[in-house]
């Protein structure tokens, strides 16, 4: 990126954020003065009395599609954001005005580096739908056997790339700058937000992952007869081009046209939290994007009521240990136990181990003591965990990127069901589904699927078996005769040590012994030769 290029660009986006007042969100908690002086200086004369949610998302629509998608993915991170603005921010969906269809062509043929007449049997130029980073054609496709299929047909925006890495460099800058020079910036985290959004957005570009991730979602929901998801076709999957099934269904926007339809809306809503938890808790592997834009419901004869997923960019992942902790933690709400919600949050070492574990309680029964005092179809489960999250900071909680998204995912789960059914309650529902879960973790049942998920690797050795046990059992009477040689030595090694003691005993008393006799050997030779001298004398 030019110096020039990224000078022209940072100069626009000044220009938005001073026309849309987004100065006034940024500048005024700045810690330098002469940043307020501006702050006040850029307000003038501007008209800024729409709410601030709704001039940044006007803003992030008017920079392009990556702040659109910013926008997107931010709103997901309710636990930095004030609700106002993560509410507008969540409404940034398909506002993305479509690029030209003969641009959508030419990456198609470039992709397969074929004509569009020899892929598709005929091609619709005027786009579907239009997102921030891809937009869908519906076509009929001619498959290898001759058949027809008709197909949905992404096609990922032109020139994405280049502009997503100039966009980045400029929000990595500004998150700098906001970090180092307003008082909320430590706390906001605006470096660690840009690289979250860097890691979607790299994944949304890449359409062989999406259809990945609606390939294994398939396989999960097989045989749940509750969600319909589009089968792909892998030989027209490309990193810019995508060929689903087409689905058709009524989206879940248009309640009147859904109920006309004969479709139990009621039932409609319990399926819904039935297919989240369902893929939360059992599968560890859920669609993270879930909004009105992404979720149809089908009204063929054989299909009615199911509901049908598009749009697989986001999904979210849990490990065993995070399965075992969010279902813990909801049979202790369920209980009002917040002492064990509490140590749920030290042994899973995002809390602190010094954290008193009393403090935690009683933060944690302030946030859910008050929505236990209503009744349970007014309690809102992902508001308990928003204002969960927003009270563990004060504990200095590590914020988890999957529980993130799991907490959005919720939210737009739990709207979506009390536009089904105002009469919707989310917990009741959801309750038996948790015990079950939890009793399948510990019964029997989990020791009889953790030995059938095994039995291949057993199988491979079973054959060996006795070969192995023989090696065992001759290692062991080695081991036993090695054994028994190593105390017959010791108790060998005990008898000449005493044997050598005693020899050495007996060698200083005959070293006594012949010490003393030499001195009196020589003392009476001393003794003979003093009187034979006496007697030479006498003589």
């Amino acid at each position: 990126m030019s110096w020039f290029t990224r000078v022209a660009r940072g100069s626009f986006i000044v220009f938005i954020v001073l026309r849309y007042g987004l100065d006034q969100l940024v500048l005024t908690s700045f810690q330098k003065p002469w940043l307020q002086v501006i702050a006040r200086i850029a307000s003038l004369g501007r008209n800024l009395s729409a709410p601030r949610g709704q001039r940044l998302r006007e803003a992030l629509e008017a920079l392009g599609p990556i702040f659109v998608k910013f926008g997107q993915v931010l709103s997901t991170r309710r636990d930095l954001l004030p609700p106002d603005i993560a509410d507008e921010l969540a409404l940034l969906q398909d506002r993305v005005p479509p690029f030209d269809s003969s641009i959508a062509v030419q990456t198609i043929e470039r992709a397969f580096g074929r004509k569009l007449a020899d892929i598709f049997e005929s091609f619709e130029h005027k786009p579907v739908a239009s997102a921030s980073v891809a937009q869908v054609h519906f076509a009929v496709l001619k498959t290898k056997d001759g058949s027809l299929r008709e197909v949905a047909v992404k096609v990922l925006r032109p020139g994405m790339k280049p502009v997503m890495e100039k966009d980045l460099s400029l929000m990595r800058m500004m998150a700098g700058w906001v970090e180092s020079l307003s008082e909320d910036g430590k706390r906001l985290k605006p470096m660690e937000v840009v690289a979250e959004f860097d890691k979607y957005l790299h994944d949304e570009l890449d359409l062989v992952r999406e259809a990945s991730n609606a390939a294994q979602l398939r396989r999960n929901m097989d045989g749940l007869n509750l969600v319909m998801i589009p089968e792909m076709f892998w030989d027209y999957c490309h990193t810019d081009v995508m060929v689903m099934e087409r689905m058709k269904g009524i989206p879940i926007s248009k309640l009147d046209q859904i109920a006309k339809s004969g479709v139990d809306m009621k039932q409609l809503a319990r399926d819904g939290v039935t297919i989240f938890f369902t893929q939360v808790f059992r599968d560890g592997f859920f669609h993270a994007d879930m909004h009105p834009g992404n979720i149809q419901v089908s009204t063929a004869k054989e299909t009615l009521g199911r509901y049908i997923s598009l749009d697989f960019g986001i999904v979210g992942t849990l490990t065993e240990v995070d399965k075992d902790y969010l279902a813990q933690n909801f049979a202790a709400f369920f209980r009002r136990d917040y002492k064990r919600v509490a140590e749920l949050h030290i042994e899973s070492g995002w809390v602190p181990a010094n954290t008193r574990v009393d403090e935690l309680e009683s933060a944690i029964r302030a946030v859910c003591e008050p929505y236990f005092d209503r009744p349970l179809k007014e309690i809102s489960l992902g508001m308990v965990l928003m204002r969960l999250f927003q009270t563990s900071r004060r504990f200095h909680v590590e914020i988890q990127p999957q529980l993130v998204l799991l907490q959005k995912t919720l939210l737009n789960i739990e709207g979506l069901g009390r536009e089904l059914d105002p009469d919707l309650d989310l917990w009741a529902t959801a309750k038996p589904f948790l015990e079950k879960w939890m009793l399948e973790q510990v019964g029997p049942q989990k020791l009889i699927d953790a030995f059938k998920a095994q039995m291949p690797r057993y199988a491979k050795h079973l054959p060996e078996l006795p070969r192995l046990l023989h090696e065992v059992l001759q290692k062991q009477s080695a081991e036993d005769s090695n054994r028994t040689l190593m105390q017959e030595l010791l108790q060998e090694q005990k008898r000449t040590n005493a044997l050598l003691q005693k020899l050495s005993t007996a060698h200083w008393v005959l070293s006594w012994a012949w010490y003393s006799s030499c001195c009196i050997c020589v003392f009476a030779c001393g003794e003979q030769m003093t009187v034979s001298r006496a007697r030479t004398k006498l003589v």
